[in-house]
């Protein structure tokens, strides 16, 4: 099968010559086609904070990367002081979101293979941190994969599917987890239509959704968040896709801001709304979304990016959080790698994962 995606298939990879992560900058898109080549520690924390690379499992991968290049600087000869040097890389790159469990995720299973391999020489213990960042990056292809077919399930011939944000192969790898049944649709010759929210403030679906989707061919169409009420009373939309960047236990689901507001649209009129995510994205610690800490981002965001010039004034007071939590008894399924999980939630959830 030829693949339709292109440009973005390794938005996040390590660099050939390095040791480094290269990775699209996304806050560059969909205008640039740019590429960053990333090894210093302040920039590798700040390519996640300031959504350079951005998506939950695209974050986990850049994390397992990240950590082997800060590893392979070191001048640490001594087990204990390599391990220590590890630890604060670890925590320094964990505050980076707090939102995604990806990122908690791959930082530990990085730490995972270093203790497998703590009696070994430092430069061996750093050979295994970099299969296991490539094991983490295969992981999610294979996820990616296998939930875009699961959702083909849900789907027929011409259907309109409305998406809020990105989750694409630019937020993960390859397919995505939200878009990735489009685009296998798409491959397999199967018509569906695309309604994407922009996505304010950061308007993901408008500069990274609408990108990813047009370059494949899909058939797509770009609204304000503010009209998807409309669009589904008109009849236009069949299902809601969206991933997320953290499941609860329950099956409550923390996704960008808006999703809530279009999980409750969709049950007034009737709409199935499906939650793509890995198996990386669920988190049994967290009872409910009550748990799941929301960030908060620079008022800034909502009056000065992406605008010529300021939208409000200065002293207006703004409140930005990145995520809101869709209750779970709003979500028609959850769609991960190994099938599609309908509720009881946290009944079905463990006993497939756990």
């Amino acid at each position: 099968m030829d693949h339709i995606i292109t440009v973005y298939t390794e938005n996040v990879h390590l660099a050939e010559e390095g040791p480094a992560v290269e990775i699209i900058d996304q806050t560059r898109l969909p205008n640039e086609e740019v590429m960053l080549t990333l090894s210093e520690r302040e920039e590798l924390y700040e390519a996640i904070a300031t959504l350079r690379v951005r998506g939950a499992p695209a974050i986990g991968i850049f994390a397992g990367y990240a950590m082997y290049v800060l590893a392979a600087q070191t001048k640490c000869r001594d087990f204990d002081a390599f391990y220590a040097e590890f630890l604060e890389n670890k925590a320094y790159l964990d505050a980076s979101r707090p939102t995604a469990v990806n990122l908690r995720h791959a930082l530990d299973k990085m730490e995972a293979a270093l203790l497998e391999n703590k009696e070994r020489p430092i430069d061996e213990i750093i050979s295994a941190l970099r299969r296991q960042a490539l094991v983490i990056h295969q992981e999610d292809i294979d996820m990616c994969l296998a939930i875009s077919a699961f959702g083909l399930e849900l789907v027929k011939e011409g259907d309109g599917i409305l998406t809020h944000c990105n989750a694409g192969a630019l937020a993960t790898s390859r397919y995505g987890t939200g878009l990735g049944t489009l685009l296998l649709a798409k491959e397999m010759g199967i018509e569906l239509r695309a309604y994407c929210d922009e996505t304010r403030p950061l308007l993901q679906g408008a500069r990274l959704t609408t990108y990813e989707l047009q370059k494949a061919g899909v058939d797509c169409t770009l609204i304000c968040d503010n009209m998807a009420s409309l669009v589904m009373k008109e009849g236009k939309i069949n299902a809601v896709f969206v991933g997320c960047d953290r499941v609860a236990a329950n099956g409550d689901t923390a996704n960008k801001i808006g999703t809530s507001g279009l999980a409750i649209l969709a049950k007034y009129y009737n709409i199935p709304f499906y939650v793509f995510c890995p198996s990386s994205t669920i988190d049994f610690k967290c009872c409910t979304g009550e748990d799941i800490k929301i960030e908060l981002r620079d008022p800034r965001e909502i009056k000065e990016l992406y605008f010529e010039k300021p939208i409000a004034l200065p002293e207006v007071k703004c409140y930005n959080p990145a995520f809101d939590v869709t209750d779970h008894t709003l979500i028609t399924a959850i769609v991960t790698e190994k099938g599609i999980v309908r509720p009881p939630f946290e009944e079905n959830l463990r006993r497939l994962f756990t």
